[in-house]
């Protein structure tokens, strides 16, 4: 997220706004002081966090609060392994707030630069077939609603509001705070290694099962599949990190520096995309190594891009991934930026994407500087005739009549809306979008 002469911008810059007025509140009673100034002057108000969403979710036309000042934690229930973080606190910066209690997070997703707020609003996730996603993890919360007034949620209080309000999509009020169930710590014995994108597919569903995580990217214009499994180990495991040396030269000169470079260059010759995607596969992927959780679990990605991510059920994701690689043939299309798939559990959350059904996840990219839309179009068509689902913070075209057809606990969501907002002060034109006006 950043602000240029008073406009703030999302970090994909696709979504940008001019706010009326921006607030930094430092504590959750200055959250409520600055609800209670919008309303009391008929604005709508919208906290963002990281700006790390590339639909227009937390654009915030009328005050916007920056909550870069509510990170940390509130307190600690070392017996039942949870925690309660201030809303603003940053993915990356959780892991060493919990190590002092021996503590981690469950899951993680691959980028960790969100605020906990945005990250669980939005329906962000990581992978594995038996982990959901980080708003799985929520226990309790803590929000600011269009009364003014603090509303917290959790086993002894509104605890059937849980599943809608953990994954909210910021439509239902503001949260100053979450409580998450934490697991002791634990270390990833991770294994990555190029297969044939054949045998991939052919045997998807064992490989998943067999991990506790598992996922894989697909360079189109290659036969090759660059699998990451790991499995979880005691916290007392012995380590072996990568060495320093080679995670940069992987992460940092390959992964980004150099692949910068010939994102940028592809756009003025696009023949050079099918050959560096052939060199990537042989250059990367390829290694062993234990390390803590949240080192293997979340990478670095400094390349600007744009992506649409469609959930499927689990049992879609060959079939649905079958076409999309036969489209890009189809349509000659030069494609830079990875395929992704990763996987999740069931859960209950009224607004996730895993809603119900085991799911797993078809990501798609393209370099910023490229217009992505007859890409992502023609994506989205295949995922929503597999049973697709949009992720709430990545590209998609679907209306509120489209997605009540997706989600059975919609209309519920919608009227827990119209009764904590019913003059929609924390809504916004993507929200009146997704979620009717």
């Amino acid at each position: 997220m950043t602000r240029i002469g008073g406009t703030w911008q999302n970090w994909a810059r696709s979504a940008q706004v001019k706010p009326l007025r921006v607030e930094r509140p430092r504590s959750p009673e200055g959250v409520q002081r600055a609800v209670t100034a919008a309303l009391a002057h008929g604005l709508s108000i919208k906290a963002v966090g990281a700006g790390h969403s590339f639909t227009g979710i937390a654009v915030a036309p009328g005050v916007l609060l920056e909550l870069d000042d509510m990170q940390g934690l509130v307190s600690v229930d070392a017996e039942r392994r949870r925690v309660t973080l201030l809303a603003g606190t940053r993915l990356h910066r959780i892991p060493a707030l919990l190590a002092p209690y021996g503590l981690a997070m469950e899951n993680l997703g691959d980028i960790d630069r969100q605020s906990i707020a945005g990250a669980i609003s939005t329906g962000t996730h990581g992978t594995g077939s038996g982990f959901g996603g980080l708003a799985a993890q929520v226990v309790g919360l803590t929000m600011v609603t269009a009364s003014g007034d603090f509303l917290r949620i959790d086993e002894q209080s509104d605890s059937e509001l849980l599943p809608a309000v953990a994954l909210g999509l910021g439509a239902l009020g503001v949260i100053v705070d979450v409580t998450l169930q934490c697991v002791p710590a634990f270390v990833l014995s991770a294994v990555d290694e190029p297969v044939p994108l054949g045998e991939v597919l052919t045997d998807l569903d064992d490989r998943v099962s067999a991990s506790d995580h598992f996922e894989f990217y697909w360079f189109p214009h290659t036969e090759v599949a660059l699998t990451k499994r790991q499995t979880r180990m005691p916290e007392s495991t012995r380590r072996q990190p990568l060495p320093v040396v080679g995670r940069w030269i992987d992460e940092t000169l390959l992964s980004n520096g150099v692949y910068r470079v010939v994102c940028a260059a592809s756009q003025l010759v696009p023949a050079i995309t099918p050959p560096f995607n052939r060199l990537a596969v042989t250059l990367t992927g390829d290694r062993q190594y234990v390390d803590r959780s949240y080192r293997v679990l979340t990478q670095s990605r400094t390349v600007r891009f744009r992506e649409m991510e469609y959930a499927l059920p689990a049992a879609n994701v060959v079939p649905a991934f079958r076409e999309l690689q036969a489209l890009i043939q189809k349509r000659g299309w030069r494609i830079e930026f990875p395929i992704e798939v990763r996987f999740a559990a069931e859960d209950d959350r009224w607004l996730s994407t895993a809603h119900g059904r085991a799911t797993g996840y078809i990501a798609v990219h393209r370099y910023w500087r490229v217009d992505p839309t007859s890409y992502f179009e023609a994506v989205e068509r295949i995922m929503l005739e597999h049973g697709g689902r949009p992720h709430w913070g990545k590209l998609h075209t679907l209306d509120a009549a489209q997605l009540r057809e997706l989600y059975p606990r919609f209309d519920d969501f919608a009227a827990l809306r119209d009764r904590l907002d019913p003059e929609r002060r924390f809504s916004n034109r993507y929200l009146e979008r997704v979620l009717g006006e």
